[in-house]
């Protein structure tokens, strides 16, 4: 199925500051070959992705990245019903930006292959500075389409449709403080939850004492979200970020995040980086760990990702930049970077069901720690 939204938030967030412009300035010209790595809860997720973005015109930038995932392993969802599986996800991007006086707008295309998931994904978005470029408004527009199958099942075929609106507001405060607040509303639509995933309910004739049914979803879902963003640049060339955030939707979901970064250059060629962030969440309405019996309510959902949990995450960055070199009339500026996260996984109301040890329904809660590892070389043109 898709691959961990753990991983596809981590280098989604990469991508998108690989990609990011701001208002009045079209992106550098870059190159960038990176690898990307997941480990934890007994799944793998490995692979590389190059990315490129060049100015074809003075008021014309276009970007492109080709992503491949390798999904490898078995986590504590197939442990209890299935067995490991090994699957490569492709994701291909092309975008556009036109700077039009103090506004720049942006198209941008993509779509993600699975043997069993297609996607495609298209958004429009437009910046535009105003206040002698102290404020910096951002609106976008996003559309998904994508298709669910199920491997073993060639008669299995949903779709689910995504609408994403997002609205964000830039604010230079000070010499040195820097503000955004954030705004984004999602709709999704059809076939919203994994068709390999079961949810447990007691039976007193299993010999576990519980027994699986598939899961089921409501057929829509509504999500808001509202992040302010504080980025506060210090005497010494170093700056430091705070970031807070909350989430709701129509599954009675509510999560709170909050993140504390550090950024430190050292030298000429230096950049030090470390992160702290906690994340929370409440569970879904129709979640359980254990029903009480079969079809117990309309909705059923036994999703990890669905559950009262929470994780922390520590992480340290370095770059350091290669001596720049001339080649075609051209200055180019090599820069390496590593990323590492340590993510801790704690779960209120999800058990370890591979504890057989235990009464159903009293095994021990679940907790899953997790390593991410992005490195990438990126040359500045």
């Amino acid at each position: 199925m898709a691959v961990t939204r753990l991983l596809k938030a981590a280098l989604g967030a990469l991508l998108l500051c690989t990609f990011s412009c701001i208002a009045s300035v079209l992106p550098s010209d870059r190159a960038d070959v990176m690898y990307h790595s997941y480990s934890g809860g007994g799944v793998s997720i490995d692979g590389p992705a190059v990315m490129l973005r060049s100015k074809v015109a003075q008021d014309f930038s276009v970007a492109g990245y080709y992503y491949i995932d390798t999904v490898s392993g078995a986590s504590i969802d197939v442990v209890a019903t299935a067995s490991a599986y090994s699957e490569e996800r492709t994701e291909k991007h092309l975008g556009v930006d036109y700077l039009a006086g103090n506004s720049l707008i942006s198209t941008n295309f993509s779509t993600s292959d699975e043997n069993d998931y297609h996607a495609k994904t298209i958004t429009f978005g437009i910046s535009h500075d105003t206040f002698g470029g102290l404020t910096t408004l951002n609106l976008q527009t996003g559309l998904g389409d994508d298709e669910v199958g199920k491997n073993g099942d060639i008669n299995f075929k949903e779709q689910v449709r995504r609408y994403n609106y997002k609205l964000g507001l830039t604010q230079i405060l000070t010499t040195n403080w820097i503000a955004a607040l954030n705004i984004q509303f999602d709709l999704d639509e059809g076939f919203l939850n994994n068709p390999y995933r079961q949810v447990r309910f007691k039976d007193p004739t299993a010999a576990l004492g519980y027994s699986y049914q598939a899961e089921i979803y409501p057929r829509t879902r509504n999500s808001s979200a509202v992040s302010l963003v504080n980025k506060y640049y210090l005497p010494y060339r170093a700056a430091i970020g705070l970031s807070v955030r909350h989430y709701q939707d129509s599954w009675d979901i509510s999560a709170n995040d909050v993140e504390l970064e550090y950024v430190h250059p050292l030298g000429k060629d230096w950049t030090f980086e470390g992160k702290v962030r906690y994340y929370q969440q409440t569970e879904a309405s129709f979640y359980k760990d254990l029903f009480e019996y079969a079809n117990e309510l309309n909705f059923m959902a036994r999703d990890k990702e669905l559950s009262d949990f929470s994780n922390v995450t520590a992480g340290l960055g370095v770059s350091y930049k290669l001596p720049s070199y001339g080649i075609f009339s051209r200055q180019l500026q090599p820069e390496m970077t590593v990323q590492w996260d340590h993510i801790i996984f704690n779960y209120n109301n999800f058990r370890n069901v591979t504890d057989r040890t235990s009464a159903a329904g009293a095994e021990p809660l679940y907790q899953l720690d997790a390593n991410v590892v992005r490195a990438f070389v990126s040359l500045y043109f």
